[in-house]
């Protein structure tokens, strides 16, 4: 647990992370992952409770676990005026690497992100893609155990998320490096080996992303309308359907979505505006668990 103040930002959380996997904690902003994150990465001690990493206590051994450790900010850490090279070469200093070992590692680094012809160009010329993968190459230096990242997409565009995760997948594969990330895109929890769902502090459930789905298991209908309030009763008194209003529309768990979404438009077409169908995502898992979306953060009464 932790706390600032009066306020609850991690609040019991039991969780074990496999060496090998790479686990995903997903929440909406506000919803204690930064602050796991920073007590991860050694930056910050929780009030109460019991942290091991790597098997090592973070209140007495946090030097070694920084020695066994990669960390990758949400936002870039580098320095604007220095080339990539440079970028690097003072990082593996912090850790010890020197001459020929740090050069060798610099090497196979670029190498691998496809990075050597931009090693002589500043930082602050690069795109967000290519500082991101700068930014990783920094905390693979030292060869880590642990791979922790805080958000590690935001900023990039489609295409370069992509690729980037191309890069984690072929490091957990060919490296067998444990990746944390924290994250509120569905679609990059969506690629991890096991995921947490975080809101308010809590862990509300983790497990394989397709079993958290498979729990869910009924086809998702989504109305929008106006007055959804009204039309949530006319579509309970007339077709005997519960619906839930979340967000400005209606949302329907059923196990025939296609029949029933076109008896309900039949019924009720002058009162939607748009229908959707869909299997479920670990945005419905969110909110079963939750009862919001994941980037609604309820407000407090």
């Amino acid at each position: 647990m932790h706390q600032y103040g009066d306020r609850r930002a991690v609040d019991g959380i039991n969780l074990q992370i496999e060496a090998g996997e790479i686990f995903g904690l997903l929440g909406p902003n506000g919803g204690g992952k930064t602050t796991l994150f920073r007590i991860l990465s050694t930056m910050l001690h929780p009030t109460s409770g019991r942290v091991r990493i790597l098997g090592l206590d973070p209140k007495t051994e946090s030097a070694a676990i920084r020695g066994r450790i990669g960390v990758v900010f949400q936002n870039p850490s580098l320095d604007a005026k220095l080339t990539v090279l440079e970028n690097l070469n003072h990082q593996g200093h912090l850790h010890g690497l020197r001459g020929k070992n740090l050069k060798a590692r610099i090497d196979d680094l670029l190498s691998k992100m496809g990075l050597e012809s931009r090693m002589h160009d500043r930082a602050e010329v690069l795109s967000g893609g290519l500082l991101r993968r700068v930014d990783l190459i920094r905390g693979l230096l030292h060869r880590p155990d642990l791979l922790i990242f805080d958000e590690p997409s935001t900023g990039l565009d489609p295409g370069v998320r992509r690729a980037y995760w191309a890069d984690l997948e072929d490091l957990r594969e060919k490296e067998g490096t444990t990746l944390i990330l924290t994250t509120h895109f569905i679609e990059e929890a969506e690629r991890c080996d096991r995921v947490g769902i975080l809101d308010q502090g809590r862990l509300v459930v983790e497990g394989r992303p397709s079993d958290l789905r498979q729990a869910v298991g009924m086809d998702v209908i989504v109305i929008e309308a106006e007055g959804v309030g009204a039309l949530r009763d006319d579509i309970f008194d007339k077709a005997g359907v519960s619906a839930i209003v979340l967000d400005g529309t209606l949302r329907i768990e059923c196990t025939d979505g296609h029949r029933l979404m076109g008896e309900l438009y039949a019924m009720f077409r002058d009162q939607i505006t748009a229908i959707t169908l869909g299997r479920p995502t670990l945005e419905d898992v969110f909110v079963r668990e939750t009862g919001h979306r994941l980037q609604a953060i309820p407000e407090v009464a």
